[in-house]
């Protein structure tokens, strides 16, 4: 697999002084964390899952996808929904055999939202000698007690079939929303994501339940930053289990929940100037018509607190979210001299001569923005991320 794949080789050396790097399931955890990217969720009650996988995979170059079996199936629903995700999967698996992919290169990333401990073994079973499709398994309403079965079943399916598996615990219980016991309940729960280390890919934030526990649902004119009762929460996320020191892991982003054309209240979060300088202004338009403006800055202030990649729920958040997480080629050049200088070293004002890069205080995120750069590439001196949303067709 490899993000911005689908671009012609023209197009790819135009865009990047360093293209991004292939990778496939079995590289380190690091760089499949990282190249998670745009998560894309879809329900297991869909029916043509496995030819819906396929093509999103090759159209918006989705890389990690999640079947979901939890809250976006009805109760009812979840025995049909169950026996359609393994159905489904096998097809997409034994599709993969009949075209010679082989399917540690080619992708996407298959994880499953399950509701409970027990259904790991289940899908399992069912996936029989094609479970090889599967990366993991997303945990939901993850705390220290409910996490624990959820991570014995993920490594007795890691015995029993002999494969990888990785988890993503998903943060969004009320324990952990409520103030009075949020601290005892990250603390424990990094103690549980400890004991598994290897198996743990990235935590993943459920912004949705969490708005759930106060009745509230934020409008698209509002970025998960500016509801403060939430943004608390997922600051306290990434302060216990996001911590760069080798006690943390990779936190992703919530999902942004919102797509196509509405009437506006506030006024667009894309300034014109920069568009007009690169003739882009039918882009700007484009993006603001489809929501996605506030989708790009709800990225951003990810990024700036902590968080990497982002959990999506329509194709047109993909493309978006990868040409985010280009690393520019100043956060290279910064990158690159902070390493070089050495852990001893002092501080320096950058080649651009407009900040200050000290090696000790900027040499975790400098070795964090070297992980993004090999999974999403560095960007030419002359490219902005306007060059690269631009990129998509589609927009």
């Amino acid at each position: 697999m490899r993000h911005f794949r689908r671009l012609p080789e023209h197009d790819t050396e135009r865009l990047f002084s360093r293209p991004p790097e292939a990778f496939g399931r079995n590289a380190d955890t690091a760089t499949l964390a990282a190249a998670l990217g745009a998560t894309l969720y879809m329900p297991a009650t869909r029916q043509n899952l496995a030819q819906d996988l396929v093509r999103r995979h090759a159209a918006q170059d989705v890389m990690s996808v999640v079947v979901c079996l939890e809250d976006a199936i009805a109760d009812d629903e979840l025995p049909a929904a169950q026996a359609n995700a393994i159905g489904q999967l096998r097809t997409l698996s034994l599709t993969g055999r009949v075209i010679g992919a082989d399917q540690d290169i080619d992708g996407p990333l298959v994880f499953v939202r399950v509701r409970t401990p027990e259904q790991l073994g289940e899908i399992m079973a069912g996936l029989g000698d094609e479970a090889g499709i599967l990366s993991g398994f997303v945990l939901p309403k993850f705390t220290e007690t409910s996490g624990a079965a959820f991570l014995d079943a993920l490594t007795e399916a890691q015995v029993t079939s002999g494969r990888r598996l990785f988890a993503m615990p998903v943060i969004e219980s009320p324990q952990i929303v409520h103030r009075e016991t949020r601290t005892d309940e990250l603390v424990g729960v990094q103690r549980l994501l400890d004991k598994h280390r290897e198996s743990v890919l990235a935590v993943r934030i459920g912004a949705t339940d969490m708005c759930s526990t106060f009745g509230i649902r934020r409008n698209r004119d509002l970025t998960i930053w500016d509801v403060r009762l939430v943004a608390e929460v997922i600051t306290d996320v990434v302060n216990i289990l996001g911590r760069a020191d080798g006690t943390g892991f990779t936190v992703t982003g919530p999902v942004w929940e919102y797509f196509g054309a509405n009437e506006r209240l506030f006024k667009p979060q894309l300034r014109e100037t920069p568009f007009e300088s690169h003739d882009a202004n039918g882009l700007r338009k484009a993006l603001i018509t489809q929501d996605l403006d506030g989708l790009i800055r709800e990225v951003v202030l990810d990024k700036a607190n902590g968080l990497t990649g982002k959990t999506v729920i329509h194709p047109s958040h993909v493309p978006v979210v990868h040409a985010m997480s280009v690393v520019t080629h100043e956060e290279f050049a910064d990158a690159t001299d902070v390493l070089g200088t050495g852990s001893s070293a002092g501080a320096a004002a950058s080649r651009f001569r407009n900040k200050m890069n000290e090696s000790k205080p900027h040499r975790a995120w400098a070795e964090r923005t070297m992980v993004r750069a090999r999974a999403f590439g560095v960007a030419a001196p002359d490219i902005s991320v306007i060059d690269l949303l631009g990129v998509d067709g589609d927009l």
